[in-house]
This record gives C-alpha cells, structure tokens and sequence, in this order.
C-alpha cells in the first residue's frame, strides 16, 4: 500500500530538524579573544604609513592565503562583493565599456562592472556546469567588451581553457567570482588564479567564514597595487606613494578587521578537512539519488574538482510528469529545515532569478552605465536573453544542502528516503 505524502496530509519522513552549519570552535574563540584581550581590532591608517597594510593579523590571513593557493598576492576586504567592485576598478573599467557576466549568480557579479559606469552584458550558462558558455561568450564580445566575470557557480569550476583562450584571443582580462568555489580546482589549478584576478568570500554561509569578508587574490604586482589603493581611502595614498596612473583609485574603505583576520587564519586550517566532507556526502548523495529515474545529479568534469557550494540537481518533467516546482515542495513537507534556519528550507527551486530581469537592469535605472553619452552599445535585458538559464531557472534546477558537514548518516538516509517516497509515489501530484 502506497503512503499518503506529507504533502496531501500523510505523515513527513521526518520531524526533527537537521543539524546546523557551524564550523566555529574553540580555535577562533581562543584567536578572538586574544585580539579583544590586546585591544587592537584593526590597525589600518587610511595614509601612507607601514599601517596602510593593516594590522598584524589581516597581513598574516593574507600571507597565509598566498601560500595555501599559491599566489603572490592576497589581498583582503571586507566581503566578496568589495573584492568584485575591487577588482573592476584595479582593471581600469569605466563608462563605455562591457564586461561579459553571468545571469545566475548573487547580483554582485552583475553590478560590479555598474559601479564603475560600465555596462554588463549577459551570456549565457553552461548546460552541464552552469558556468558561462563559452560558445555565448563569444557571441557577447563587442569592440567595447574590457573583460569576462567568470563565476565558478554550486562550487563547480567553469570551463576555464576556453573561456581563457577567448580571452587571449580578444585581449581581454578575466575575474573569477570564487565566493562558492574555494579549493575547486581545473585540471590541476586552484580556481582563482587562473585568470588575471579571483575573489573568494567568506560571508556567514560559505564553506569557510569570517562572519563578512572576502579575498582577492593575483600574480600580478600592478593589479595588486591598485586594489590595495582601492581598499583603503587610495586618494591619501597616491601622491606620497609616488603612484602615477591615479585612474580608478579613489578608495573606499573595504577593509577587514583584526578580529576577521584572527577567525580567518584558524578557519583556512580547516579548509581541506571540511572541502572533503562536502564532497563525500556530495558522492553519497549521488550514487543513491542517482538510481533515481528523471533526476540528473551534478556534472563534473574528469579533470576539475567540485567543492559543493550547494547540490544542484536537474529534474525531467517529461519522465517525472508533474513540474520541478510540484516535486520540490513535495520534498519540502517530508523533511524539516536545519537548525537555525527554521524559516527558510535547506532546499529550493532553481537558485537566483535569471539577474536581468532585477528592476535595476530591466530599468536602466542608474546615472551612467546603460545611460551614460560615452557608451556607444545598444544592451537589452529582455525575456529570452539567456534561454539555458531560464530554462534552468523556472522548470529544472533545484539545488539541496543536504551534504553540509555536520550531516550525519541517518540524516541523509532520511533525505533519500524522501526522495524516494515522493517519486514513488509521484501520480499523488498530478
């Protein structure tokens, strides 16, 4: 006999919720309090001075972070989304140009190149890794293009070889949005330092984190000059610095803190450990969700190494019968969300609305960029702009946090068999 779904009145999988994310410990408590205890909680000057650098411990995260990920230049800031308006400016990019990004990921990614005047102009994801295409790259390159803003998405590496030799071949500069993707890697090389910048995040829910912050990362000594100008108050610094080509550094302050930096420092340790839980419970997930009919697990290429941000899954309406959006909130009223996120299930439809269709891009709703006299394009953010990512968006993708550390055995055998009730019970829905 067939048993009633949660969803239609029958009794949940399970109840109790599921364990929350928490990777802090004793560690960063001990390297807090130390900083409290010293009373130095940031040694920045916004002048030239030894300071300008920061205090011990952010110079100490940075150097740490240089050496884990074999970069000359780490660079730290007070979030990812800082690293992106960083970056862009250290490139040079103003008013007239493009910057090719991606339309499925947090709005940062997009607005960067709009902080500066510039006009993002939208390509198209990958099928398999929802990574830009490279094939739609291309199509987007027009004389005022200045760079691409790769984003390694769910913590999959994007198909860098390509979307590099496109690069080479137009002369443009990559970013690479790591925020999902830290210790990802592509054919033997760490995401992030294979284009000419990367940043990485370290807000609340990433892999690691420092409650808010982030890191840019280079090997190249002028990139990493300008983004240190612009992280702290750049004006003050120009002069007695002896810096000439002054464009674009005018500073913010996106600067990180000694007590992040302290957090930071025993957080990276733990790095490797907690990559290889995700990626075990990632591969347990899977081989048995994988025996599923009409559910296609993540793709990775033979050669890269997914760091599961989240698991997304692609889900066939043709074989399933019902839409992705029915199956999900099947899935929803069977098991409980986590601790800590009693409000906001560990599972959702699709990710991030298709970005051009935000107000501000449907709009045009700023001072320059789309609007300024010195851009000489014609940009259109309309239905249909990018057909994979909507298609991913409104009727396939669902991504699931089922494979965070912390995640015991039992809870993802409860997860599966979730799975495995709804589908086998799935003309419930119809």
């Amino acid at each position: 006999m067939k048993n009633l779904l949660a969803i239609n009145g029958g009794s949940p999988i399970r109840t109790k919720l599921f364990p929350a994310y928490n990777n802090i410990g004793e560690e960063e408590k001990l390297a807090v309090k130390q900083v409290l205890d010293s009373g130095n909680l940031s040694q920045f000057l916004g002048a030239w001075h030894k300071d300008f650098y920061g205090g011990p411990l952010v110079q100490k995260f940075e150097k740490d972070w240089s050496e884990f990920f074999e970069v000359k230049y780490s660079i730290s800031v007070n979030s990812n989304t800082s690293g992106l308006f960083a970056s862009i400016a250290a490139l040079g990019i103003s008013a007239g140009d493009e910057v090719i990004v991606s339309p499925y990921s947090m709005s940062a990614s997009a607005l960067a190149p709009v902080i500066y005047g510039a006009v993002p102009v939208f390509a198209d994801i990958d099928f398999d890794n929802f990574g830009l295409n490279p094939e739609s790259i291309e199509k987007c390159i027009t004389p005022r293009t200045k760079a691409i803003l790769v984003v390694h998405i769910f913590g999959n590496p994007a198909k860098m070889d390509e979307i590099m030799a496109i690069a080479n071949k137009y002369n443009l500069y990559v970013i690479e949005d790591c925020a999902q993707a830290p210790m990802a890697t592509y054919k033997n090389k760490y995401v992030g330092t294979i284009g000419h910048i990367g940043i990485f995040s370290f807000n609340y829910h990433k892999h690691i984190h420092t409650g808010e912050g982030g890191m840019i990362v280079t090997n190249d000594s002028n990139i990493a000059e300008r983004c240190y100008l612009v992280r702290n108050h750049g004006e003050n610094i120009v002069e007695p610095k002896g810096v000439e080509n002054i464009f674009n550094t005018h500073g913010f302050n996106f600067r990180m803190t000694e007590i992040d930096a302290a957090i930071g420092i025993e957080q990276l340790k733990k790095l490797p450990k907690l990559i290889d839980e995700r990626i075990i419970k990632a591969n347990f997930l899977n081989d048995n969700l994988g025996k599923l009919n009409g559910l296609t697990m993540p793709f990775s290429e033979v050669d890269s190494k997914h760091v599961y941000y989240v698991h997304a899954i692609k889900f066939n309406q043709e074989i399933l019968g019902v839409h992705r959006n029915k199956f999900v909130n099947a899935i929803k009223a069977e098991l409980p969300s986590a601790v800590l996120r009693e409000d906001t299930p560990i599972i959702a439809s699709g990710y991030v609305r298709p970005l051009y269709l935000l107000p501000l891009f449907q709009q045009k709703a700023t001072h320059c960029s789309f609007n300024c006299s010195k851009y000489e394009g014609e940009v259109n953010y309309n239905l249909g702009t990018c057909p994979i990512t909507e298609e991913m968006h409104f009727n396939q993708l669902f991504t699931n946090e089922y494979m965070r550390p912390g995640m015991s055995k039992e809870d993802m055998n409860d997860v599966i068999e979730a799975f495995n009730k709804v589908i086998d019970n799935i003309d419930e829905l119809l």
